[in-house]
């Protein structure tokens, strides 16, 4: 990216392509600044001690490939109650998409280096069971959607739960306040009825 694209206005999302990439990057955003941040703010001073200590790395990337299908899954369903109201009675379908989307997404990537085939496939099904509730209740506020995520985050990261017990509301707090960002960020360049049609045409 050169410098002046930062202040290029970003493209709206009109089509299932663009719905893709936006819910990858985002997704990807989530998963790997939480479990960056955190790392570094629990090392303090240590931080870039800890950040060249190749163990660490090794397990950090692990954290961050583990947290990838849980973030997918919360800004999928993010989207997918921004788009609700708009599909009206094709709302089965509008969701339909929004998931079959998602583990596209997912299958796009090959098994990490990092985690096992069975742990890969694991995350994989986890993933669609997740995304199997979305539609089952009304649209969520946004800011609650994380709730039922957070533990299986924090137990991704690459600290010792022991050490993290009295951090679990400052991480669940994160996920609220950047799954927000997405949103917003989702809300301002979403050309919903467009991309409901495209939706809708497969």
């Amino acid at each position: 990216m050169g410098f002046f694209d930062m202040f290029r206005r970003r493209q709206p999302i009109a089509g299932r392509a663009a719905l893709v990439e936006f819910i990858d990057a985002q997704s990807a955003f989530l998963a790997q600044k939480g479990m960056f941040e955190y790392s570094r703010a629990r090392a303090g001073p240590y931080g870039n001690i800890l950040f060249a200590d190749k163990g660490f790395l090794t397990e950090i990337e692990k954290s961050r490939w583990l947290g990838f299908p849980i973030a997918l899954a919360m800004v999928a369903e993010a989207v997918e109650g921004a788009l609700r109201p708009a599909a009206g009675e094709q709302r089965d379908t509008v969701l339909k998409a929004v998931v079959a989307a998602t583990l596209e997404i997912f299958d796009r990537y090959p098994q990490p280096a990092s985690l096992e085939a069975e742990q890969w496939v694991k995350v994989r099904d986890e993933l669609a069971h997740d995304l199997s509730f979305v539609g089952l209740h009304g649209v969520k506020r946004v800011m609650d959607v994380p709730a039922r995520f957070v533990d299986r985050y924090v137990t991704a990261m690459p600290i010792h739960e022991k050490l993290m017990t009295k951090d679990v509301p400052t991480i669940h707090n994160y996920l609220r306040t950047n799954l927000c960002n997405v949103h917003a960020e989702f809300v301002r360049r979403a050309d919903v009825d467009a991309l409901v049609a495209s939706l809708l045409e497969g």
